[in-house]
């Protein structure tokens, strides 16, 4: 969307409404050629395995008794995380976003749907193109129905009908963007266990940013961030979902899309300005060193002799 859409992102391009659905599309079809590829040729020999990592925040409806506000978080994974993972779990798109881009393509007098189709052998060929999901998560919406006019211009934001909203009260310790929410992850993940046959998942990402640099590199937030979401990922391993692994995001700070280096995940401060570009951990490079020593949280009862 960013790359296609906006242009936000490289390669800049403009293509409102039916970029970032091509791009995708292109992307699914590539995604099902190298899985089938490594299948055929290197799999028996290297028992490798090949999937995708997608990125999705979770959408929790404004009302949970309200059945609008219900369909719209329904429609908000859908349109994220489903565009992908339906295609590669079930063979096609969700049927919510073929409805809604379908009934707006004819609505703007368009004779096909801006989202384009697979044809029988291509579903056939994509689904199942997946020996685990990787998962990169970050932050939780709000979501409740908007209803966009149809005289503004097409596109994928506008598509799906839906307005996300944060609560104020959640902390926002880094960018504008990235609330902690640690329970919306437990409920995504369960999602994906539920829609898509429990596949095994790894975490791929997941972390949070400074919004001030912290010189003395005390980032007790970060600490806080990581603690709330890993917790959320042992509730939904006792759920019985199948998470094999978690990675944090990031080691180092590092270049950051169109943010540069101004957005700072690592564990460890970088001083970009210097020419050897020295690294100092934060706090939390030593709190996520006693997780994974202990492969877990460390019990806070015990006394490091």
């Amino acid at each position: 969307e960013k790359g296609y859409e906006t242009g936000e992102h490289a390669p800049g391009l403009k293509l409102a409404g039916c970029g970032a659905y091509k791009a995708a599309h292109h992307i699914i079809k590539t995604h099902a050629k190298v899985w089938h590829s490594y299948n055929t040729t290197w799999r028996s020999e290297q028992q490798g395995m090949v999937g995708i990592s997608l990125t999705s925040a979770w959408g929790e409806p404004v009302d949970p008794h309200n059945q609008t506000d219900r369909d719209a978080a329904e429609r908000y994974i859908q349109f994220h995380l489903g565009w992908f993972a339906n295609p590669i779990y079930k063979g096609d798109y969700p049927e919510v976003m073929k409805n809604y881009v379908g009934r707006k393509s004819a609505q703007q007098g368009l004779g096909t749907s801006r989202l384009p189709t697979f044809s029988v052998q291509e579903k056939a060929y994509i689904k199942g193109t997946s020996d685990f999901l990787g998962i990169g998560h970050f932050t939780t919406r709000y979501v409740l129905q908007k209803s966009f006019p149809l005289l503004q211009v097409s596109s994928y934001h506008t598509d799906c009908d839906l307005a996300e909203l944060v609560d104020p009260k959640w902390p926002a310790p880094g960018p504008k963007w990235l609330y902690s929410v640690p329970w919306g992850f437990r409920r995504l993940l369960n999602f994906i266990k539920t829609q898509y046959g429990n596949p095994l998942i790894y975490v791929t990402e997941n972390g949070v940013a400074e919004k001030v640099q912290c010189t003395q590199l005390c980032d007790e937030w970060r600490i806080e961030y990581l603690k709330g979401y890993i917790n959320e990922i042992l509730k939904a391993l006792n759920d019985g979902v199948n998470v094999k692994g978690y990675t944090a995001w990031s080691l180092l700070d590092k270049f950051e899309w169109n943010e540069g280096f101004s957005e700072r995940f690592g564990f460890y401060h970088i001083d970009f300005k210097n020419k050897n570009k020295p690294r100092y951990p934060k706090a939390s490079a030593d709190y996520y060193k006693k997780i994974i020593s202990a492969n877990g949280f460390p019990n806070p009862r015990e006394v490091m002799s």
